[in-house]
Parts: structure tokens; C-alpha cells; sequence
């Protein structure tokens, strides 16, 4: 069972990543042709805030929002349905990916405040029909891998004790291997809110991931030849995904600053009125409150709360805690700047050795 769980670390982990490349070069094709494609979003995000109530594997995450990609670039939804549709895709990624015991059940599903609040009620025998015509569809196979399931061969030799960060050896290596398993989750869960990732191979995009975080820790060499002979990419490869995955990024970084310096102005209003606030008064004061808005990225993803969920077409606009923020608390170290390409240039804060 441990080595189903961690099979990157077995015996037969290359075997398996070959098997997972030969098998996603097989993945059916994405033309983004659906109807509904402002609404994604929203729906993608629902599957996160039930997966993460539920305490899903990524695997079963992303599978789920591959689902409904293909469902939707392949049929006409309506938007009523649309919500039934996605949570079929979680019900049947789950089941697939996961044990029986944490399949969501029936009843915890309608109990969610996110569905009352769409004031939608699941039915057994409609969740079973729209799974069965998921099933018809995909010709019974739910054999499609996702970056989710190539992220953890990668991140196992991430790191290596022979690299640099800011041209001086790592001090601690465990420390530098959390960073990189938080940075590599949060561009995981970036790549989830645009369908554009769809265009890249589910191994090149994992391997984008590792990339794009040593960039973010200053790691050097930013690819080293062993991620290169592990995976079977070179950095040329990568470029084009790790560059969209770290404007994502830097336009997370700057939401989370404008949104910091908001609640300091909010907060030092407040105090210099005079006013003594209450307990309650400060637990519901606005600028104490974690935003939740549809687009959130990964790190919404990690303080979802199933109380409620935006209208899909409600106005879309990201805001995001940035994932340095949760890294590391002293918001105070210096930038800086880190490049991919010729096009894009970013600041990034370093982290401590």
C-alpha cells in the first residue's frame, strides 16, 4: 500500500513515469470551443472548495477539472447544469482516485453551503445519470493522467543538496524541500484556473512547476541536469509554461501587496479615530476578512470555505493571498528580480537559509 501511495520513490518509478508519458500522449484533444468558457472558472473553483472540504488527493482534483474541460468543450451545458456536471466529475475523479471511504457522500454534499446557496438539491438517480453520461463519453476511461500525477516524481530530487540559493550552499535541506513542495502546489493549483495550461503536455507542465519555483527560491542551476535527465526536458521546453505560470504569480504578488497596504491604511484609520473596538466589532470588521472571490488561485485553495461561493457571472477579477506570504512571515526581505525570458521579468522575495 505504501509503495501504491509513493510509487515515485519504488523500484519501478521510471517505469511508471514512462508508462504515465506513453499514456498522456494518447489524452484526448482540448479546443476550447465550449460555450460556457467565462463560466470554467467558477466551476473549476467549486470542485476546489468541495475536494478541499473533503480532504481529496490532487490527483482527484485535477482529474475532476480535466473532466469537465472535455465535457464542455465536447457538449452544450447550460449553466444550471453546469453545477451538476462538476460535482459528477468530483464524484467519479474520487472514486477513481481515491479510497471508498472519502467519496463524498450524497448527503454531506446538499449539507454544503456553497450548493444551498445555488439553490441546488442532488438526487441519487440524478448525480448516477449524469456520471453514467460522463462515462459513455470518455468511453469508460478515466486512465488520463494529470500534471497532479507526474508532480511528485519530479519534486523527488527538486532539491539537491549541492544547489545554491543566492549563490550560497543550502544550510538546511529539509527546510529548502518545503519551500519547493509549497511553491510547486501553488503553481499546480495556477495552472488549474485557465484552461490556456490545457495546451501543454501534463509532464511538461509538472516540470514547469519545479522550474518555476527554484526560480522563485533563487535556486541555482535554475534547471540542473538532473531534473533535465529525470523528466526529459530541457529548459527550452519549459519556458513557455514556466513563463505564464510566473506572470500568475507576479500578478498574485502585487494583488497581495495592494491588499496589504489597504488593510494597514484601514487599520491605522481605525486606530487613530480613538475608538476602542470589541472583541466582536474586530472578528467582523471587513479588512480582517480573508477575500473570497471566484478566481482565486492556489492559495484560496488552501482557506476555501464552503459557506458560500460567488455567482458565476458575477464580476471576475483575481485576488489572491500570494503563496510567499504563507512561507514565510517576514514580509520585509528585499526583492528580487528573477528572469525567464527576454519577455518577462519579476520580483520575487527571497526565503531564509
Amino acid at each position: 500500500m505504501e509503495l501504491e501511495d509513493q510509487w515515485w520513490r519504488g523500484q519501478l518509478a521510471t517505469d511508471i513515469y514512462q508508462a504515465l508519458r506513453y499514456k498522456e500522449l494518447k489524452l484526448p484533444s482540448y479546443k476550447g470551443q465550449s460555450p460556457q468558457l467565462n463560466l470554467r472558472r467558477y466551476y473549476a473553483d467549486l470542485i476546489a472548495v468541495v475536494s478541499n472540504h473533503f480532504r481529496l488527493c490532487p490527483a482527484a482534483r485535477h482529474l475532476a477539472v480535466y473532466l469537465l474541460d472535455l465535457f464542455m468543450d465536447r457538449y452544450d451545458v447550460t449553466e444550471q447544469q453546469l453545477a451538476v456536471v462538476s460535482l459528477s466529475c468530483l464524484l467519479l475523479a474520487s472514486k477513481f482516485e481515491e479510497r471508498e471511504d472519502q467519496v463524498p457522500k450524497l448527503e454531506t454534499l446538499n449539507s454544503l453551503g456553497c450548493i444551498s446557496s445555488m439553490n441546488l438539491i442532488l438526487t441519487k438517480q440524478g448525480l448516477l445519470h449524469m456520471e453514467l453520461l460522463l462515462l459513455e463519453t470518455f468511453q469508460w476511461n478515466l486512465y488520463l493522467p494529470t500534471a497532479a500525477h507526474f508532480i511528485e516524481y519530479c519534486l523527488s530530487i527538486a532539491i539537491h543538496e549541492g544547489d545554491l540559493h543566492d549563490g550560497w550552499p543550502l544550510t538546511c535541506l529539509e527546510k529548502s524541500k518545503l519551500y519547493m513542495a509549497k511553491y510547486a502546489d501553488y503553481f499546480l493549483e495556477v495552472s488549474l484556473q485557465d484552461h490556456v495550461f490545457l495546451c501543454f503536455a501534463p509532464s511538461l507542465l509538472a516540470a514547469a512547476c519545479v522550474a518555476a519555483s527554484r526560480l522563485v527560491l533563487h535556486l541555482s542551476p535554475t534547471w540542473p541536469p538532473q531534473l533535465q535527465r529525470l523528466t526529459g526536458y530541457t529548459w527550452e521546453n519549459l519556458v513557455p509554461c514556466a513563463e505564464k505560470l510566473l506572470i500568475a504569480h507576479d500578478s498574485d504578488v502585487r494583488e497581495a501587496n495592494k491588499q496589504k497596504c489597504q488593510q494597514q491604511q484601514q487599520q491605522m484609520v481605525y486606530h487613530s479615530s480613538g475608538q476602542t473596538a470589541t472583541v466582536a466589532q474586530c472578528l467582523h470588521r471587513p479588512s480582517l476578512q480573508y477575500p473570497q472571490q471566484a478566481n482565486h488561485r492556489s492559495a484560496s485553495y488552501l482557506s476555501h470555505s464552503t459557506t458560500s461561493l460567488p455567482a458565476p457571472n458575477g464580476p471576475q477579477h483575481s485576488s489572491t493571498q500570494a503563496i510567499s506570504a504563507s512561507l514565510d512571515p517576514k514580509s520585509n526581505l528585499t526583492n528580487r528580480a528573477y528572469q525567464v525570458s527576454m519577455h518577462y521579468t519579476c520580483a520575487a522575495p527571497c526565503f531564509d537559509r
